[in-house]
């Protein structure tokens, strides 16, 4: 018997996930949560082989967490809307799968078994798409831009931070935008984001 942990922020999706494995003999739901700050401790009280957990409850944190503090229990992300800088992030970690959550019932029950075994869980149009996404064309200098330029700050500030002049910002800022498409820095943000580079 394969023992599971839901961890999903909608009630509604949780409640569904519990009816949808446990109709599978060799599956059953010990605990459920939808708040991330009850995860480990339901993990450490029930002793579950997987944790499934909602990307967005936030997911990735949870996860990390997860595989420090309860090193038995694989975890296998679900999100809504997943793009190959999600996946990639994901198994830079810790985490064993990772899946839409508009996947069919019968390869989430699979996904969970592979993941209890050790094994790797992804659907295949998630691995194709991060497969052909483009690889990092940012500097590390460019990205420790664009992750200080992330949390809203002006190029001053910036400067300030990387102890670099204003005007070499505004030029890797410039770079940063030409190299992924971006018409702003929130776009460049996104870009890089989404495709798993920051």
């Amino acid at each position: 018997m394969i023992r599971i942990l839901i961890a999903e922020h909608l009630p509604l999706v949780r409640r569904g996930l519990q009816a949808t494995l446990e109709s599978e003999p060799d599956l059953r739901v010990v605990a459920e949560t939808g708040r991330p700050d009850e995860v480990l401790a339901a993990a450490r009280s029930c002793e579950p082989d997987v944790a499934i957990v909602d990307l967005d409850l936030p997911g990735l944190p949870v996860a990390t967490h997860l595989t420090e503090q309860v090193p038995r229990c694989a975890v296998l992300i679900l999100s809504a809307r997943p793009s190959p800088g999600q996946l990639r992030r994901a198994f830079n970690g810790s985490v064993l799968g990772f899946m839409s959550l508009r996947v069919a019932p019968e390869r989430l029950a699979e996904g969970v078994r592979q993941v209890a075994a050790g094994g790797r869980a992804v659907e295949a149009e998630l691995a194709v798409a991060a497969l052909q996404s483009a690889a990092n064309p940012l500097t590390r200098r460019e990205l420790d831009v664009l992750r200080i330029a992330a949390g809203g700050a002006r190029s001053t500030e910036i400067a300030d931070q990387l102890f670099l002049s204003v005007g070499t910002v505004r030029n890797h800022l410039s770079r940063i935008m030409c190299k992924t498409g971006a018409r702003n820095r929130l776009d460049a943000v996104r870009i890089a984001s989404d495709s798993g580079w920051l």
